[in-house]
């Protein structure tokens, strides 16, 4: 059976694992409760592997591999259905999520094995694994979304774990209110993207995006306008400047937690947001100059604030707020780099090849 046929088998194996602890977890003891969470987060691990080793053979052709389920909403000419895509960012993105949940759940066994509310810790990061899996599977932007919700509920949840003592209580509600702020604007860019191109399934949407023209430089054209709304979305997720100031405050949650989703894997759905909507980023540069800004800005801001720390948990914290400002950085410098510099251009050998040849002659001098 090939799985890339049966993709949703992959998120649903946590989601069971979180309905099996959180209905029957309470009256197990700690063995049975790991067996469920760990085995159903390593089966996901496993079929991500061979999900991946079956898209290595697939054609060019047939890339992104997209397959259609059920129609979930439809209104109209509006349609939303539950599909599911996997393509090489998908790749990379999966075998993370499906990968170090797996080894964090493992950590987490003997971490909270002395804790209360053993049960309620699984199903809860379980719930997130499964949330996290939709929305880097998700073929148009309503699915991600309902993945991108689920990720900042499985976070509130995780964070005010320990719900009796009000620093934590506190810290979920303030992770849950700043990322509503971010998701505002991440809605307000699909109905934007919806009116503009009459879809928000990725494949059609990039399609019919990519022979138009680019906004001017300075304009707020429709691709900048749509673009830096999702890119308000990606600043709350991934706590970029101004939205930074709940990822610090997340780490009152178990320290398994604060591995899991604050620093491994839901913090990235943002930069994963705009890598995934590449083809309107480079239709606006103005968007990709302030991602750029934000990025560089948030790198140096978080850092120094990291250097005067007295807590490691909230050291690690702005590290992660930091490295994530380079991130987006990043991603607006390998735009700029594709866009002026083609695979076969010879200035692109010349770049890698000039300085060993320096390098070369001046030891002959020698």
């Amino acid at each position: 059976m090939p799985i890339l046929n049966y993709l949703w088998i992959i998120p649903a194996l946590p989601l069971l694992g979180s309905a099996i602890n959180g209905l029957f977890g309470s009256k197990w003891p700690n063995k049975i409760i790991n067996t469920v969470a760990v085995g159903s987060t390593g089966l996901s691990f496993l079929a991500a592997l061979e999900a991946v080793r079956e898209f290595t053979h697939l054609a060019p052709e047939n890339i992104p591999w997209v397959q259609q389920y059920f129609t979930w909403i439809i209104a109209g000419d509006f349609r939303a259905g539950f599909d599911l895509q996997i393509d090489h960012l998908t790749v990379v993105m999966l075998l993370v999520v499906t990968g170090v949940g797996w080894l964090i759940h493992i950590y987490s066994t003997g971490y909270m094995a002395h804790e209360g509310g053993y049960y309620r810790f699984f199903s809860y990061l379980n719930l997130f694994m499964f949330f996290m899996l939709i929305l880097v599977l998700a073929a148009n932007y309503v699915l991600l979304f309902v993945g991108w919700e689920g990720v900042g509920l499985s976070s509130y949840l995780l964070i005010g774990f320990y719900f009796l003592r009000k620093s934590a209580a506190d810290a979920g509600k303030k992770a849950f209110i700043v990322n509503r702020i971010g998701d505002f604007g991440f809605m307000l860019g699909m109905f934007l993207l919806f009116k503009a191109f009459g879809t928000l399934d990725f494949v059609p949407l990039f399609a019919k995006a990519a022979p138009l023209p680019a906004d001017p430089m300075g304009q707020l054209g429709t691709f900048t306008v749509a673009c830096l709304l999702l890119f308000m979305g990606a600043c709350g997720k991934s706590a970029q400047l101004p939205l930074y100031v709940w990822l610090p405050d997340a780490m009152e949650g178990p320290t398994p937690v604060s591995a899991l989703i604050h620093a491994a894997t839901m913090v990235t759905a943002g930069v994963y947001v705009v890598a995934r909507s590449h083809i309107l980023f480079t239709h606006a540069p103005t968007a990709m100059f302030v991602v750029a800004i934000v990025g560089c800005a948030t790198a140096v801001f978080a850092a120094t604030i990291g250097l005067v720390q007295t807590d490691i948990k909230r050291v690690l914290a702005y590290s992660t707020v930091s490295q994530l400002g380079y991130m987006f950085l990043g991603l607006r410098s390998r735009r700029l780099f594709r866009r002026h510099l083609s695979p076969d251009d010879p200035r692109l050998l010349q770049s890698f090849a000039l300085p060993r040849c320096r390098q070369r002659h001046s030891c002959r001098g020698r």
